[in-house]
């Protein structure tokens, strides 16, 4: 008999932990799952926004969302799900164990579980809000912290230390105030807790001792210990059903930014040819354009015909439009009214990575990634090596990474390489991909004189055939295009060839390049517009 008992317990126990592991296996699965298709959703969902987005969102918030909220769906979540259902089925375990002994105790328990379930819903309600503002005033602290790191150098400059600290400090104690509030909550929770569960194992006592002809000391003190365990189990119970539902504010978090509005469709049914754009003309018609929906139109009216290989010139004041002209050609931002054609191509019936494929954008700021010079010149690897070379070389930089060679470690943002090499780098990327529509978004506002020089003359020769739209601050970068096109609020005020433009000292053109700054002279003899000047 003693061998059939012990028998059946070692077969409990082996059960036990079988369904145990396998609940856990199939729980964390179906956790990790999710989170992982949360995650995506999200990611595609914000990768796919348009640029008005990211100009009212901080970069702090997206930090804060891919971060400390994923985090949340991959650990904590999963956890404390996993030790609710542990604690729920341990708990009215016990409480069918007790209530078997002592019949009257089932009615206790359910009068105590019926209050805990209130107290729950009171303390959840509060809970999750403060569970909310701690997410939400989090992002603030991640995004001045970037802020600051990006800015470091202007900050260190001015002696503008203290302020920066005051304000970090300040979104640190808003963030810290509503974890201290959480903290308040549990402990508020928890003292009502202490007193239910003081109630329970009060009415279990009782019973004993008024059964204490028919309960023996033995079961007496098993009970006993049950009913505690009873206790200690319903309070994390509650606890843990609160720290869930608080952790589905991350999740709801997540799902908000996987239902951003994104952009035009990738891609279309409608697809342009494989040489397309074969000439490279480009029309503006009727085109105007704003950032967002409740803003006003940043191009407005914009009609503009430019020529296959023809070299334009876009200039005028901070502000004009000249960036959203470009913007507007790769449909970064969208038209509210009016068309763009390329090569007699209307650019919004095709999709965007047919349209962004086949055009080619050199900005100000040179943006390299982290990795090879091979990856960064030819990230999709359809060019061969002596290719990747020969752009290296119409860049200037061939003798620079000649003993490096092509796997040369660019480190991320390029820091390993001096601004003007990063500039020379994006123009060999250019001349890779062999684009019959170049546009050059001020693109030597920020080299030296002897880089800005390699510029040009890479232009010049290696693009001959292509059309160019150069977005320029500093004029002399389009004195010698076939034309200029001259912006003001948004419009084109002026247009035409830049020596004509010069002779007539009534245009807004002559009073740009009057302007001190606007205009770095290399030598007399080649700008050839310092005649027109005095």
């Amino acid at each position: 008999m003693r061998n059939y008992r012990v028998t059946v317990f070692v077969v409990i126990v082996v059960f036990q932990c079988m369904c145990y592991l396998i609940g856990n296996a199939s729980l964390w699965k179906a956790a990790i799952g999710a989170s992982t298709k949360l995650h995506r959703k999200m990611l595609t969902g914000v990768m796919r926004s348009p640029l008005s987005f990211f100009d009212v969102t901080p970069s702090g918030r997206l930090l804060n969302r891919f971060g400390k909220d994923v985090d949340q769906l991959d650990i904590p979540l999963p956890t404390v799900m996993n030790m609710f259902l542990h604690l729920l089925f341990n708990g009215l375990g016990m409480i069918i164990l007790v209530s078997a002994n002592l019949t009257f105790y089932i009615f206790i328990a359910v009068l105590v579980v019926v209050a805990f379930t209130l107290l729950r819903q009171v303390y959840v309600k509060t809970f999750r809000q403060v569970s909310r503002l701690e997410s939400v005033t989090r992002s603030p602290v991640n995004n001045h912290l970037a802020e600051s790191v990006s800015g470091l150098s202007s900050i260190r400059c001015y002696n503008a230390e203290s302020h920066f600290i005051r304000n970090c400090e300040r979104a640190v104690d808003i963030t810290q105030n509503c974890t201290l509030h959480g903290l308040l909550c549990k402990s508020w929770m928890q003292m009502r807790l202490e007193v239910l569960g003081d109630t329970l194992m009060l009415g279990m006592l009782l019973l004993v001792v008024f059964n204490r002809g028919i309960v023996d000391p033995g079961t007496a003190g098993l009970l006993a210990s049950y009913s505690l365990s009873t206790i200690v189990a319903f309070n994390y119970l509650i606890y843990f059903s609160a720290e869930f539902e608080a952790g589905i504010v991350a999740a709801e978090r997540i799902e908000e930014y996987s239902a951003v509005a994104p952009e035009a469709p990738w891609k279309c049914t409608s697809e342009p040819e494989q040489d397309w754009p074969g000439c490279g003309s480009v029309i503006f018609s009727g085109y105007y354009a704003k950032y967002r929906d409740n803003l006003d139109c940043v191009l407005k009216g914009i009609d503009l015909s430019i020529h296959s290989g023809e070299k334009i010139g876009v200039v005028g004041r901070t502000g004009a439009g000249k960036s959203s002209l470009s913007l507007s050609l790769f449909r970064i931002i969208e038209a509210s009214k009016g068309h763009i054609f390329i090569d007699d191509l209307d650019i919004s019936k095709i999709g965007l990575h047919d349209l962004r494929s086949r055009l080619t954008v050199i900005p100000q700021d040179p943006v390299l990634f982290e990795g090879s010079l091979r990856f960064n010149l030819d990230p999709t690897g359809q060019h061969q090596d002596d290719d990747i070379w020969l752009a290296l070389e119409k860049a200037h930089l061939k003798n620079t990474f000649s003993d490096k060679g092509l796997d040369f470690q660019v480190q991320e943002g390029g820091t390993n390489m001096s601004v003007g090499q990063r500039q020379l780098v994006c123009l060999a990327r250019a001349a890779l991909r062999k684009s019959k529509v170049l546009v050059l978004d001020e693109a030597t506002a920020a080299v030296d004189l002897e880089t800005d020089g390699l510029i040009q003359d890479t232009i010049r020769r290696s693009f001959a055939d292509c059309t160019i739209i150069t977005i320029a601050h500093r004029l002399h970068t389009v004195m010698d295009s076939d034309r200029v096109v001259v912006m003001d609020a948004g419009k084109i005020v002026e247009c035409g060839r830049p020596e004509d433009l010069l002779k007539d000292q009534t245009t807004l053109f002559f009073g740009l390049v009057q302007q001190p700054g606007l205009v770095r002279r290399r030598d007399t003899s080649e700008d050839g517009f310092s005649s027109c000047m005095h």
